[in-house]
């Protein structure tokens, strides 16, 4: 849906905020968003409603396999929580705006942190599908920006400082979880691409050589209409396959899905000693 003027922005994602305090009374202090799949933190939410993405005014649907298209409110590890079970892509035909309007509608429910995920191939030649990174940075490869367009001074500056885009307190607090809980954990930089088609090896060569230890098609918006918004921002990549451009292998979303899934139980388990040890 197109948002219009700046001052229709606004309108749109007080519209929205409006519909689902009908279907919930809870403050969030936490958004969170569900990648490829990762939804089954879902599970762990002792959810108070749960909303399909069709049902709120200005949501797109989501299309892809392994994103549910749930917008989730409740309480994980006594912490209240708004919950995105999946996303939508810019692939998808959206604009960007439309992608982060879930998120702009979280920090309207009076979210003040935003935890991201997604599943993304491993640039990192130290690396293995399989493994957890924690974003220390990110490289906007999209082509576009969310914030391009006349700028509304009531959700963020003209100009937002993007310096330390992911919190590192929040870093450091992720960290010391996957310790607690015997996780193998990765710090690096994840690129976002537009996508759908993935890389080809003379992109990932290039990837890797400006410093990006992860590439995706997500993420990047969202924690720029965040950060736009003044929320601070924890980020998790779930490395799926391994793409170095080194070697020519071929690679699926069945498989990527497939690797997500093995992932996830761990994935939860950091997640929710995250939650608990955040000061919120």
């Amino acid at each position: 849906m197109e948002k219009g003027s700046e001052s229709s922005m606004m309108e749109h994602i007080e519209t929205a905020a409006a519909f689902v305090r009908t279907r919930s009374k809870i403050t969030p202090d936490l958004g969170i968003i569900l990648g490829s799949g990762l939804g089954a933190l879902a599970d762990a939410i002792r959810a108070e409603a749960v909303i399909p993405y069709a049902q709120i005014p200005g949501f797109a649907p989501t299309t892809v396999e392994g994103h549910a298209g749930n917008f989730i409110l409740g309480h994980l590890q006594g912490k209240a929580v708004v919950a995105m079970q999946g996303r939508v892509h810019y692939y998808e035909g959206h604009s960007l705006a439309d992608t982060v309007f879930p998120v702009r509608v979280m920090r309207r429910l009076g979210a003040r942190v935003l935890l991201v995920s997604n599943a993304a191939g491993g640039l990192n030649r130290q690396w293995k599908a399989g493994d957890l990174m924690i974003i220390t940075d990110h490289i906007n490869f999209m082509g576009a920006n969310p914030l391009m367009g006349p700028n509304d001074p009531a959700l963020g500056p003209r100009f937002p400082d993007m310096s330390q885009a992911y919190d590192p307190a929040l870093v450091a607090l992720a960290e010391q979880a996957a310790v607690a809980e015997g996780i193998l954990i990765r710090t690096g930089v994840y690129v976002g691409v537009h996508g759908p088609s993935y890389e080809t090896p003379a992109e990932l060569r290039m990837l890797r050589g400006w410093g990006a230890d992860a590439v995706g098609m997500s993420t990047v918006p969202e924690v720029i209409a965040a950060r736009h918004m003044g929320m601070r921002v924890l980020g998790i990549t779930a490395i799926t396959d391994m793409a170095t451009g080194e070697k020519i292998a071929t690679v699926t979303h069945e498989e990527v899905m497939a690797v997500a899934k093995r992932i996830e139980p761990m994935f939860v388990r950091l997640v929710k000693h995250i939650v608990k040890e955040l000061p919120l």
